[in-house]
């Protein structure tokens, strides 16, 4: 891992790439869910999954116009379309479409059982739902447990059936799969961004300076001490920098694609920021409810800023939520609820702006800077050469449904439809990504490169100094704040 000199890398023009196909996919499912706000639903047949205790109620369609439709035929139907839009995909790339399609079928269940088994309640319910379901306690992952299983069994096959990764091999495209989810994700951002302007101004304005000051800590800190105490290349610490400070694995995918990583870099640090996210969401609510219950939005900005994936920090803010409630009400304190949550998931939306932002950031910085040839001034073809497209359809549905809906309120319940409907086909992408980054992490060459480095960064910057900055800054934006009182 250390430092290989620059590499000067001629610009790439041609539009047959997982980077472009990520953008045109994910604009395509966008696309197919904008007329929900006109009143036509095109993707509300899509196979959504709750937590379950019993299987047959597990899978439904995600929208109630379908309601009529039987779960299994509404999960039939979401593989049949996903398998139509990559295999054509597949034949713009130039791949083989027997093998693909062949390949992509079994990637598709294999990922999706995963994700169904990661749903079951006692994997997944949050102590504010167990009473519901009828259970009484849970490991409390929620549903993202479905990506660590997918990850796991990925690992399994990719380490002890080579045979089986050699048939797939036309299918496990990892960064495909997430490059067209990040598109996807930013419809639901800019909904949520939409959405959260009626909260309390000081709940905004407090979030956002939070997460410019947090962020900008963060990723110089991390990028030092991979580089200065641990000796890795920039290669390895430019995306570990932004997977550990901004939004984890789609952040860490869009720096390494910035900075032309190679492909083992960001699955590394993906896998990674996927572990360490369920040790944060296993103890962080605890820790809250006991030494910040006093602060409750201090205890939900601090699930936002330290907890680094989406669903991990939305379920951490949860999870504080339901636990500093409970201790409040047990004093005779009866606290409104949501807003622990809603500061946890306003933090971390704003957080997930900086994605677009940092990575054209970096293209400029490796351009300009890193990468540049002595006695050669760089062309500015050079930066879009090395700017991730993909990021351009994530920047377009977040800043379509954000204005669409700031400039028409009206439009914010059936935009919360549509948004609901393309995550749907965002977390399919999403555990399909980690069971293909299993099938392609060997142990040995995960050894081989460094791994366990890459874990002792994280483990001294999470630890070290990433969980008590956060709580810092929480504490500086949001003490003396509490939610209303019911009633």
């Amino acid at each position: 891992m250390t430092s290989p000199g620059p590499r000067s890398t001629p610009v790439k023009t041609s539009l047959r790439t997982e980077d472009w196909y990520g953008l045109w996919l994910g604009l395509l499912v966008f696309a197919l869910a904008l007329p929900t706000l006109a009143g036509v639903d095109l993707l509300g047949w899509a196979a959504t999954t709750q937590v379950w205790t019993s299987p047959g109620k597990a899978i439904a369609p995600v929208a109630k116009t379908y309601a009529a439709f039987p779960g299994v035929l509404s999960l039939a139907l979401t593989f049949l379309f996903l398998l139509l839009i990559m295999t054509a995909g597949a034949a713009g790339l130039g791949l083989d479409l027997a093998r693909f399609a062949t390949g992509f079928t079994v990637i598709f269940w294999a990922s999706y059982l995963c994700w169904f088994v990661g749903n079951h309640a006692y994997i997944a319910a949050t102590p504010d739902k167990r009473g519901a379901m009828g259970i009484s306690w849970s490991l409390a992952l929620t549903g993202e447990a479905g990506f660590i299983i997918a990850l796991a069994a990925g690992l399994v096959v990719g380490n002890f059936f080579p045979g089986v990764v050699r048939r797939l091999s036309e299918a496990t495209r990892p960064e495909w799969y997430i490059k067209t989810a990040i598109v996807i994700l930013g419809a639901s951002l800019g909904v949520q961004a939409a959405g959260a302007t009626g909260l309390a101004r000081a709940v905004l304005f407090r979030g956002f300076a939070a997460i410019v000051e947090a962020y900008l800590i963060y990723w110089a800190l991390v990028y030092l001490v991979a580089r200065r105490f641990f000796h890795l290349s920039r290669e390895w610490a430019a995306p570990l920098a932004s997977g550990v400070s901004i939004c984890g694995v789609s952040a860490a995918m869009a720096t390494a694609a910035a900075i032309r990583a190679r492909p083992i870099v960001p699955i590394m640090v993906s896998s990674l920021v996927v572990v360490f996210a369920v040790v944060e969401l296993l103890l962080l609510p605890a820790v809250a409810a006991t030494f910040l219950h006093g602060q409750p939005l201090v205890a939900g900005a601090w699930m936002g800023l330290a907890v680094k994936t989406d669903g991990a920090a939305v379920a951490s803010g949860a999870i504080t939520d339901a636990l500093i409630r409970a201790r409040a009400a047990s004093a005779g304190i009866t606290y409104e609820e949501g807003w622990i949550l809603l500061t946890a998931t306003t933090v971390k939306v704003f957080i997930d702006t900086f994605i677009g932002i940092w990575a054209f950031v970096l293209a400029l910085v490796w351009a300009y800077g890193i990468e540049r040839d002595p006695g050669r001034r760089p062309r500015a073809g050079e930066v879009w050469a090395r700017f991730p497209k993909f990021v351009l359809g994530y920047f377009l549905t977040f800043l379509i449904l954000l204005i669409a809906v700031v400039a028409r309120p009206d439009l914010l319940v059936a935009a919360k439809a549509a948004t609901a409907e393309l995550n749907v086909f965002r977390v399919l992408f999403f555990v399909m990504t980690f069971f293909t980054i299993g099938l392609v992490s060997d142990f040995r060459r995960l050894g081989e490169a460094g791994i366990g480095r890459l874990a002792a960064v994280y483990v001294v910057c999470l630890f070290g100094f990433i969980l008590w900055i956060g709580l810092g800054v929480s504490w500086i934006f949001f003490h003396g704040i509490l939610p209303p009182r019911a009633g």
